[in-house]
């Protein structure tokens, strides 16, 4: 870095501003203050810290460099977005930041050899957000100012793009300190057009010398100087076996023509035709010495890389053939069913298309962009072939005589709504946010309602309102009268609120900063949630009455389906482990929904509102599936051990999709930008990486990470009758047959996307958009493996904690 070499040549260095400098270079300032530079939060102080000190440095005359990094600019950007309205105050704050340095450099008449560099690292877009290769993030400033420069100056050049790695040699050139030796930069053009002839050709041929070394460095006995420079043609063709020859020829030209130059007799001043030559062959070499070594970077070892792959395949095999097994096993034993039977299931075929269809949009960066478009497609077309198998039922069901036609019409309505509701959410889902890269520019939901100055604090709370009744309702179907579910409900009551009231009093302008108060309340709010979640999961294997089916399977099978839509534990072997799993699926589900109510920007409270309705049709939708698949089966003759492993496959992979389609549906995208820093530090009052990562994880995975906790509820409700008969009470065998499907399919799915995009990113490791479009997504894809990871894992360990629990309590 640029910094080791100052102070190696014994500058004097001051910093004030982002504390990275200090860790990067620990005991190079003579004075320095350090600032958080994460907590996106504070927009003013983050800055006063460094003006404070402008004044008294400026006064000084005892350093060498002064590095000024100022935050509070990228900080209004997260919180408020481009046109947020503390962003003209804060520019204008900068504007006389600027004009106070330069006052002060010109004011001084002893030092005519002041260099002011104006720049920022990024832009943003018109979120606020960076990270991605769009125009508006990748649109920074870079301004060079001399003592005695004037605006005029630069009108030539003002429109000049130059790489963020050309900024290194250009200040070590500048300065008169060696270019960081590994550096692969150039020299930005027009920057020393005021140094003499002789000390431009210099610095080009300086940067020269640098590039020349890394490649001898990356080609061993890179044989330059062996080339004769006689008869050289500056348009001579090169295959591309003989690229190293080329580049030194390259080098020897320019190197031959600047020595000429050196050597000449002639005026230099009346010699500006050779000079700019000189000037166009240093170019031609440093660019083309750039382009190669800029290519190079990406090459890794391929041991390494088939070792990568192999490993992952070998994971997907696994799972593949468990997955197998379990169904084997359900099929083993049991009267296969009729080839007309299996003819209706389109949907099953079009879910496992699913994955193919996501596989080979992979290799094509448009279609990794958009991506949003596939899921929520996908999504739409299941949802209207699961309403066409629903209405094929509903006309084959009068040919069963065993049928009861008032709770099947029951059923089927109950499906069809279902359906109808993941439809109408699925669209407004889908219009909500248009993600992407290439056409967030476009009109959606989300910007009306911010443009139209809606009031979303009034959106937030009745957000919150609904998700509370919707999870108490949920509760209540396993009957009011039951002592644990009154004070589950009860304490999910308090944290509803608490998240109302910090919503109330404390957001109603996201672009101020956070109060103490406001952290507190949040940081109780945590509590609060952790606490209840966890202590429900702990508690309710212990006390749930252990003879809770004798008395309530039967008051549900004594009423119909529309009085008790999900049929909780009817007819189940295991009527308390499917009663606590109940609970504590829907107090995951719930408390995780708070969560994201309170970390969410305030116009996503409704998508986090519509996809926990998801949820809850597609619960409706597969327990009366499964009933009806077995009134159905049992007509025809046939079992339903079969068919319902058949389907947990199919449901559990819908479920997973509808996570994936709500993920981008939050305003997520395959770009680092659609990232959410800002409520990131809700509750926070000290930045800390560790932290403020797990928030970001939190809210960047929230739909994949609620569908993938929802299958603790999805288990409570579909069929559990051939888990084990009742000799085979073997615990392990039972927890793989409840387990099994809905922890294996999301592994699976998942091992496989990132199987397909591993090999789809080795191949394109050589495109033009290989780090602005393939790379990051490939960073999602390995995200989005730590977040199944952890959700399978919570699903596991809570539903083999719940068993060998109640299992512990009936032995005893």
């Amino acid at each position: 870095m640029t910094i080791f070499l100052f102070s190696k040549v014994g500058w004097k260095m001051v910093m004030c501003g982002d504390e990275t400098w200090l860790k990067l270079f620990p005991g190079h300032f003579m004075r320095h203050d350090g600032v958080s530079s994460f907590f996106v939060k504070d927009t003013v102080e983050v800055d006063k810290n460094v003006s404070r000190h402008l004044s008294y440095e400026l006064s000084k005359n005892d350093w060498n460099l002064l590095i000024l990094h100022y935050l509070g600019l990228d900080h209004v950007g997260h919180t408020g977005g481009r046109n947020s309205p503390l962003m003209a105050p804060k520019l204008m704050e900068m504007d006389e930041v600027v004009k106070m340095i330069h006052a002060s450099a010109i004011m001084n008449p002893d030092d005519k050899r002041t260099l002011l560099v104006v720049a920022s690292d990024h832009g943003m877009t018109e979120n606020g957000n960076h990270g991605g290769s769009s125009y508006e993030e990748t649109d920074s400033l870079l301004l060079f100012i001399g003592s005695k420069s004037h605006a005029t100056h630069f009108s030539s050049i003002i429109s000049n793009d130059v790489n963020q790695v050309d900024i290194a040699p250009t200040l070590a050139l500048l300065f008169g300190v060696p270019i960081p030796k590994n550096n692969i930069g150039v020299m930005i053009p027009g920057v020393i057009d005021f140094l003499k002839d002789t000390h431009q050709l210099r610095a080009l041929q300086l940067n020269s010398w640098q590039l020349l070394r890394l490649l001898q460095k990356q080609v061993p006995g890179f044989p330059c100087g062996s080339f004769p420079c006689d008869g050289f043609s500056g348009d001579q063709g090169y295959n591309s076996n003989d690229i190293m020859e080329k580049f030194c020829r390259l080098y020897l030209r320019s190197a031959f023509l600047h020595d000429s130059w050196i050597s000449t007799e002639l005026s230099r001043s009346d010699n500006r035709e050779e000079k700019s030559e000189i000037i166009a062959a240093y170019y031609e070499f440093l660019i083309n010495a750039n382009q190669w070594l800029s290519h190079k970077a990406t090459d890794k070892p391929s041991t390494v890389i088939v070792f990568g792959v192999m490993s992952m395949f070998l994971s997907f095999l696994i799972f593949s053939i468990s997955i197998y097994s379990i169904i084997q096993e359900s099929y083993s034993g049991e009267k296969q069913l009729s080839n007309g039977i299996f003819t209706q299931h389109l949907d099953e075929g079009f879910s496992l298309s699913v994955i193919f269809i996501l596989v080979i949009s992979m290799g094509s960066s448009s279609m990794v962009e958009e991506e949003q478009y596939i899921w929520h497609y996908l999504i739409s077309t299941l949802n209207l072939l699961f309403l066409r198998k629903t209405m094929q039922f509903f006309k084959k069901e009068s040919t069963c005589r065993f049928f009861n036609l008032f709770n099947g019409h029951g059923k089927v309505c109950i499906r069809i709504s279902s359906i109808f509701t993941l439809l109408i959410t699925g669209r407004i889902l889908r219009g909500w946010h248009q993600g992407g890269v290439n056409w967030t520019h476009l009109p959606d939901i989300s910007k009306w309602l911010e443009q139209s100055g809606t009031d979303l604090q009034l959106i937030q709370l009745i957000a919150v309102i609904l998700t509370t009744i919707l999870i108490l309702f949920s509760l209540s179907l396993l009957g009011r009268g039951m002592k644990i579910v009154l004070v589950v409900g009860f304490n999910f009551l308090m944290s509803g609120l608490l998240v109302f009231y910090h919503i109330l009093r404390y957001q109603h302008n996201a672009s101020l900063p956070s109060s103490n108060a406001a952290t507190s309340l949040a940081q109780i709010i945590y509590a609060t949630l952790g606490v209840s979640t966890v202590g429900t999961v702990l508690a309710v294997p212990w006390i749930m009455p252990i003879q809770i089916s004798k008395a309530c399977c039967r008051d549900r099978n004594d009423n119909s389906a529309v009085s008790y839509p999900l049929k909780i534990g009817s007819q189940s072997q295991y009527p308390e482990l499917i009663y606590s799993l109940h609970i504590i699926g829907w107090v995951y589900i719930g408390s995780w929904c708070l969560l994201q109510l309170l970390l969410q920007q305030p116009v996503n409270s409704v998508v986090t509102l519509l996809i926990l309705m998801q949820i809850f049709a597609s619960f409706l939708f597969f327990s009366q599936g499964m009933l009806q698949q077995k009134q159905w089966v049992e007509c025809a003759g046939s079992l339903v051990g079969c068919l319902g492993k058949h389907h947990v496959f199919d449901h559990v992979a819908v479920l997973y999709y509808i996570g994936m389609a709500g993920h981008f549906a939050l305003g997520n995208s395959n770009s680092l930008a659609t990232v959410d820093v800002a409520g990131a530090f809700i509750g926070i009052s000290n930045y800390s990486a560790l932290l403020s990562g797990i928030l970001m994880f939190i809210i960047t995975y929230a739909s994949p990470t609620l569908l993938l906790l929802s299958m603790v509820m999805y288990i409570s409700i579909k069929n559990l009758e051939t888990a084990a008969s009742p000799q085979n009470v073997d615990s392990e065998h039972v927890l793989k047959r409840i387990l099994g499907l809905p922890c294996l399919v999301p592994l699976t799915i998942n091992s496989i996307l990132l199987i397909a995009y591993t090999i789809v990113l080795i191949l394109m490791r050589n495109h033009l958009f290989v780090w602005s479009v393939f790379s990051p997504k490939y960073l999602y894809a390995c995200a989005t493996t730590v977040c199944v990871l952890i959700g399978v894992f919570v699903v596991a360990t809570t539903v083999t904690y719940a068993y060998m629990v109640l299992a512990l309590r009936k032995k005893y």
